[in-house]
């Protein structure tokens, strides 16, 4: 029994992190998130990014860090923004290490969150059955 229990558990999505979700305005976004490793993304209010090593979220693949540039778009969902990134070069997902383009892919997009007097951007990371922790990016609240 506890078994059958414990595998119904494990199917469900993890949860979203704490927070209230939160439409921003593309002046809020246009900052600098940072991450828990330090990695960092800057969003500039002209819809291009500079990220150093930020946390991504591929579908199925899990501690994924990128570096680069790009662009960002924002839509608004159900009240909350989402925003999504686009690098100008390929980065590396997959197995051949030796042709990145082959398994490029977009990373997930990030949903908006507020926790009292910071905002976070986050997605979910890796295979949901595994609880691997979310990608969190935060700043402070103006």
């Amino acid at each position: 029994m506890a078994l059958a229990l414990t595998a119904c558990g494990r199917l469900t999505v993890m949860p979203p992190p704490d927070g209230e979700p939160v439409a921003l305005k593309p002046a809020e976004l246009a900052t600098t998130w940072t991450d828990d490793d330090g990695g960092t993304i800057t969003l500039k209010r002209d819809g291009t990014f500079t990220a150093d090593k930020i946390c991504v979220a591929v579908s199925w693949y899990d501690g994924l860090t990128w570096s680069g540039t790009g662009t960002w778009k924002e839509n608004t969902y159900k009240g909350k923004s989402i925003v999504a990134v686009t690098f100008d070069d390929a980065q590396p997902v997959g197995f051949d290490m030796a042709d990145p383009t082959k398994f490029q892919r977009k990373p997930d997009p990030y949903s908006a969150l507020r926790q009292g007097k910071v905002l976070m951007l986050w997605t979910a990371v890796g295979d949901p059955d595994n609880d691997y922790p979310h990608c969190e990016l935060t700043t402070p609240a103006s």
